[in-house]
């Protein structure tokens, strides 16, 4: 996978995970306190500061109460 797919791939998970959290009526000071983290951190993927690595991503999507194949099911679509 060439850099530019996986750059578009990592703005569209962070996309979506920001309208998933918005769809829920959350802010993301409300995700991160489920996190145990600070708001920046929510900010950052959202935004693609930074990527999540897979057990972050899983914890995100429990903190949504959001199943990671039915979030994966959505990014397809898109």
């Amino acid at each position: 996978m060439s850099k530019s797919t996986t750059f578009s791939l990592n703005q569209r998970i962070a996309q979506l995970l920001a309208a998933e959290r918005k769809r829920r009526g959350l802010t993301q000071a409300n995700v991160a306190a489920k996190l145990k983290k600070p708001q920046s951190f929510v900010s950052k993927y959202e935004n693609g500061q930074r990527q999540l690595a897979l057990a972050d991503f899983i914890e995100v999507c429990g903190a949504l109460t959001l199943k990671p194949a039915d979030f994966f099911k959505e990014l397809d679509k898109r």
